[in-house]
């Protein structure tokens, strides 16, 4: 079964007697071909080890409507690929001005989803109802405004449900405060949840 409201959105919808799987590999390969990634390599992480990204890295381009429109294009797919959320985040970042290098770390991105285009979600028919979690931060992270970035994750039973990567608001003035703001985030996450 396929549902979708429009041919270039496709969400794939499959059940069978282990659950339910949700993907999007129509979009993710037609998001390929828009891009001319159709015979490049593949990678196995969507962005290089330890990747941190400037406002002044590399030559501004020329044109950035194609990195507009890439960057846009994979907020959607973070629907069902939750494994690229921190790398669409970290990206996402340089739409006023994208510059060379900005472009050489979401054609990385491309290339990791040529290589995981089949992966979704997976909700479990035999899965338990309980509900568990996961929370980090990087204290500091981000080398424009030394802010943290959280991320978090849960589950019911085996079925990853709700998850998240985004700047804090303020500057922490320690890792344990960014600890505590990211506990924060992820416990009124759980509390809505449950």
């Amino acid at each position: 079964m396929i549902i979708t409201g429009d041919d270039s959105f496709g969400l794939e919808v499959s059940q069978n007697s282990d659950g339910y799987y949700l993907s999007q590999a129509k979009y993710a390969s037609d998001l390929l071909s828009r891009a001319g990634i159709t015979d490049s390599k593949i990678v196995s992480t969507p962005l290089e080890l330890n990747c941190k990204l400037t406002l002044l890295d590399g030559t501004p381009l020329n044109d950035p409507t194609l990195y507009r429109q890439l960057v846009g294009s994979f907020v959607y797919l973070t629907i069902t690929r939750p494994d690229i959320s921190y790398a669409i985040y970290l990206v996402s970042q340089f739409m006023s001005a994208p510059r060379s290098t900005h472009f050489s770390a979401v054609l990385r991105i491309l290339r990791y989803i040529k290589g995981t285009l089949f992966y979704g979600l997976h909700f479990s028919a035999t899965s338990s109802l309980v509900l568990s979690g996961y929370s980090n931060v990087d204290w500091a992270g981000d080398l424009i405004d030394c802010r943290s970035t959280t991320g978090y994750y849960f589950f019911l039973g085996n079925s990853l449900i709700s998850w998240r990567s985004k700047k804090q608001t303020v500057v922490a003035r320690s890792s344990t405060e960014s600890e505590y703001r990211a506990l924060a985030d992820a416990t009124s996450e759980l509390l809505w949840l449950r």
